[in-house]
C-alpha cells in the first residue's frame, strides 16, 4: 500500500488540517480504516490519535481509492469538532474512555 497526499489544507479556525489522498494498493483489497490512518499518520509525520478518516472510496476496476481525512492539533480538538460516529470509526479517544471506566 503506498499513499499518496494530492491536497493538503491548513484550517486553523476548526484547529486541522485537511488532506486529500490517494491509496494505491495493486494487488490487495481496500485496506481498513485503521491501516490506512497509520500509513497517512507515518506519511504526514503525525501522531495517529489525532487523524480522523472521514471516507475512502475505491475507483471501480482499478486498484487505487480516493480519501480525506483530518488531522486535528490535539485529541480534545477533535471529540468537540467531530461527529461521534467518525471518532468510533477512526478509534480517536478511545483507549482514553475505556481506561477511565
Amino acid at each position: 500500500m503506498k499513499i499518496e497526499v494530492s491536497e493538503k489544507r491548513d484550517n486553523p479556525l476548526q484547529e486541522r488540517i485537511e488532506v486529500r489522498f490517494v491509496i494505491d494498493h495493486a494487488g490487495e483489497a481496500t485496506p481498513t480504516r485503521m491501516k490506512v490512518k497509520a500509513e497517512l499518520a507515518r506519511v504526514l509525520k503525525a501522531d495517529a490519535d489525532n487523524l480522523v478518516i472521514e471516507s475512502i472510496m475505491s475507483k471501480y476496476g482499478a486498484n487505487k481509492s480516493d480519501g480525506y481525512a483530518k488531522l486535528y492539533n490535539s485529541v480534545e480538538a477533535a471529540k468537540k469538532l467531530e461527529r461521534k460516529h467518525l471518532l468510533t470509526r477512526s478509534g480517536v479517544g478511545v483507549e482514553a474512555e475505556a481506561k477511565e471506566e
